[in-house]
């Protein structure tokens, strides 16, 4: 255990608060409790964004390792943003250039982009003999009464 200040093992009892026992730093004065380990290990982590790259659904993960699909959600995030800053730091200058990172269907964007960009849009020609033209034709004409 280590005084969460200033990270010293130097450190006496002082009492007891809410039924748990206090201490206190030698070094810098801090009064602090036992802190439990609170989230998940890294192993568990590594399972999810494993699971998620084999193609299960978000809430599938959750409901396995029993935690909200948010909160894996926010792993594989976190470790896209992991991802990205090992590409900045320990890649050669002539590979940083990297803007786009994918893991599977989740797009991180590491750059904002300048210039404006558009989307195209599905167009399937369709000759004029064909039979979905024939339909169309038939459906348009007048009945007559």
């Amino acid at each position: 255990m280590h005084c969460p200040k200033c990270l010293s093992d130097q450190y006496v009892k002082n009492g007891i608060k809410y039924n748990k026992q206090r201490y206190k730093c030698k070094k810098c004065g801090c009064h602090f409790t036992q802190s439990h380990k609170r989230g998940a290990s890294l192993e568990t982590k590594l399972m999810a964004l494993n699971l998620y790259l084999e193609g299960m659904g978000l809430r599938a993960i959750g409901r396995i390792l029993k935690v909200s699909n948010v909160t894996v959600l926010y792993w594989i995030r976190s470790i896209g943003q992991s991802v990205k800053a090992y590409v900045q730091t320990h890649l050669p200058d002539d590979i940083r250039h990297v803007d786009i990172i994918e893991m599977d269907e989740m797009w991180h964007f590491t750059k904002k982009k300048t210039e404006s960009s558009g989307y195209g849009s599905l167009s399937i020609g369709i000759p004029k003999k064909s039979l979905l033209s024939q339909l169309e034709a038939e459906a348009e004409r007048p009945t007559k009464s």
